[in-house]
Formats: structure tokens, sequence, C-alpha cells
């Protein structure tokens, strides 16, 4: 699954990332946290789940974050995980929280 192929949009009212796919919506959803967004919770329809889904999501929410000069804070394990094999995105969160989440 291609960032091509899979619409992600910011659904502000639900407060989450989401893409509409045929087996279902994948999303991430989020918290305001004054300046920042508390990413909480990161869901893939199974039948969907290893296709890159996830990570397209991730990209998408944390790309979107940097635009809008937020920072984050990667509750969701997913989250934190892919932050941590990305860190071109670690600055985002704030310095004194990155060790909470593996960003060295």
């Amino acid at each position: 699954m291609s960032e091509t192929t899979l619409h992600v949009i910011d659904n502000t009212e639900g407060k989450r990332y989401e893409a509409a796919l045929p087996q279902g919506t994948a999303y991430i959803e989020y918290r305001p946290v004054g300046n920042a967004l508390m990413l909480t919770h990161t869901e893939v329809p199974e039948a969907m789940e290893g296709q890159g889904v996830g990570s397209t999501l991730v990209k998408f929410a944390l790309d979107d974050i940097r635009e809008r000069s937020m920072m984050v804070i990667p509750m969701c394990p997913f989250v934190a995980a892919y932050m941590q094999r990305h860190l071109e995105y670690a600055d985002l969160v704030h310095p004194q929280q990155r060790g909470l989440f593996g960003l060295h």
C-alpha cells in the first residue's frame, strides 16, 4: 500500500487521522494537549495489517503535525515504534520526553 493509493485525512471532529478502505476505516486517534497532539491509538482493518497502512497513517500524521508546528506525544506503541525506526521525527517530541519513548 503506497501513500498515493491511501487517502488520509485529518477528521478534526472525530479527533483522528483516517483513511477509508474497502475493508473498513484505518485511523490514529489523537487528543490535543497544549501545542501537542497525543497520538493514543492506531487501528487498521485486520485484512490490511502488514501492508503498510499503519505506517502510511503515522507518516501522514507526523508530517501534518510538523507542518502545523506542533509537538507529538506518541502514547500509541505503534506510533512510538515507527518513530524509533524513523528518528527524523524525534524532534517532534519534547526533548525531555524523548527518552520515555526510546527516541535517543
